[in-house]
């Protein structure tokens, strides 16, 4: 059993995070920065410490691990990063940042919030790390950003392009309840190798200026290969 005691300040550090978001690209994932991802711990293939293996001998600069409704895979991570760091301090390592991908609704549409830089610690937090959707009050879009707000997060809407709504309306109704961004370079589909889809990138770019949001970048990984989505 893996005994996780303080997270580090610097898996919190949503001021960072911002600087990076700022610089993010169409190049930037996934050789650089990928902020969603999944291991064993919910939907994915891939074991944490395996994925951080990964992700360091692709030299990636930036991670966050967000499985859904859980941390318990991240939490393995951040030790792995905490031992590794400390016998072998010249190896250069990801910044590793606390994250999770919730289940929530809006406009009587399921959709998934990317909650990132939080305290898991934080009470608001709880119903969203059992490891099973989230039901009654705590399912709705406004009290999961709320609860990653305040546990000192930050939210983002995951996959825009992937939900039956209009995209536009779905953007704006989350800029209404106080999102921070939008995952803009997005692979719909399963190209190999992985790229930002185009059209959609452009459309979701576009929206996010409207609104001031940041954007994000991911492989949403399932698979083996943090190169893939599955």
């Amino acid at each position: 059993m893996v005994v996780f005691t303080l997270t580090q300040p610097s898996t919190q550090d949503t001021e960072t995070l911002k600087k990076v978001w700022q610089t993010l690209h169409r190049e930037s994932c996934p050789y650089n920065y990928n902020f969603h991802m999944h291991t064993t711990h919910s939907d994915g293939r891939l074991k944490p410490q395996v994925l951080i293996e990964q992700a360091v001998a692709l030299g990636l600069k930036g991670i966050a691990i967000t499985d859904h409704h859980s941390i318990s895979g991240y939490q393995i991570a951040q030790n792995w990063i905490n031992k590794t760091r400390l016998h072998y301090p010249h190896i250069p390592l990801p910044h590793l940042w606390t994250g999770i991908e919730i289940t929530a609704n809006l406009l009587n549409t399921e959709i998934h919030i990317l909650g990132y830089g939080f305290a898991p610690q934080h009470s608001l937090m709880e119903p969203y790390l059992q490891g099973t959707h989230p039901e009654y009050f705590c399912s709705s879009a406004h009290q999961v950003i709320n609860a990653v707000h305040q546990a000192g997060g930050l939210a983002v809407l995951a996959h825009p392009i992937r939900y039956n709504c209009s995209v536009d309306e779905l953007i704006h109704a989350c800029t209404d309840l106080g999102i921070d961004g939008v995952e803009a370079f997005y692979a719909y589909g399963n190209p190999k190798p992985w790229t930002t889809s185009p059209k959609q990138t452009e459309q979701i770019l576009a929206l996010s200026q409207i609104y001031g949001l940041f954007n994000t970048c991911g492989t949403d990984t399932h698979g083996l290969s943090l190169l893939r989505r599955i």
